[in-house]
């Protein structure tokens, strides 16, 4: 999967987390702390201290956001979210090619999440900062994610990836992992299909009859893959 999720967060929401993230009170640390012994030998970046007070109230902001985004809802299918990590790359940093680990503890829970899905929320304009590009791999290619501030980006987490060195400005995003409902790419990436067929349909002013039918296809597949 490689789903662009444009507008997600509006002019308002980004002068709230804007306005507490260049705060001179935000707790930056070392991003490494975050990283396993992979990341951590590529991974040059600072990122909000994840127990902050600052942190815990952005993460709110974000996950009430996801789920009021019918898209997001729809092409992900969430059971659990990993509380957003927000992080800023100067000159010079940069996060080399890697993969996400396969599990992820979620802080303050003792509760383990696998990490389906991987996402990632640009906070600050393209044209502030020069590098910073999220280049993601797979077995097909490689694609180019550089988007306005706002939008956010949702890959597979097996895929590999990194971030270019910033060679001026400074870049901030948030990054985050979800676990799926639905384990499978193919399964998880059919039903996002459907659902959207359904909904075009019903624009459409398709027979009510057939569409009941058809989103009973859908459930009954959502019930066989699902995982709860």
């Amino acid at each position: 999967m490689f789903l662009r999720v444009p507008r997600l967060l509006s002019e308002g929401q980004l002068a709230t987390i804007g306005a507490a993230l260049h705060s001179d009170s935000a707790p930056w640390v070392d991003g490494r702390v975050s990283a396993g012994h992979q990341g951590a030998m590529v991974k040059r970046n600072q990122q909000l201290d994840e127990a902050s007070a600052t942190a815990r109230e952005l993460d709110d902001l974000i996950v009430g956001q996801l789920e009021r985004t019918p898209l997001f809802i729809s092409a992900v299918l969430p059971y659990k979210v990993y509380p957003p990590i927000f992080n800023r790359y100067a000159a010079g940093m940069h996060f080399g090619n890697h993969v996400d680990g396969a599990i992820r503890q979620i802080p303050r829970t003792g509760q383990k999440l696998r990490t389906d899905l991987s996402a990632t929320i640009f906070l600050a304009p393209p044209e502030s900062y020069d590098g910073g590009d999220l280049i993601i791999e797979n077995d097909f290619g490689a694609r180019g994610a550089r988007f306005e501030a706002g939008d956010m980006v949702v890959y597979t987490s097996t895929s590999r990836h990194r971030v270019t060195p910033v060679s001026q400005g400074l870049r901030v995003a948030c990054v985050f992992w979800i676990q799926s409902l639905v384990r499978g790419d193919l399964e998880r990436e059919q039903l996002f299909e459907l659902d959207r067929t359904i909904q075009q349909l019903t624009q459409s002013g398709a027979d009510p009859e057939s569409l009941v039918r058809l989103t009973g296809h859908y459930h009954s597949l959502l019930r066989m893959w699902s995982e709860i």
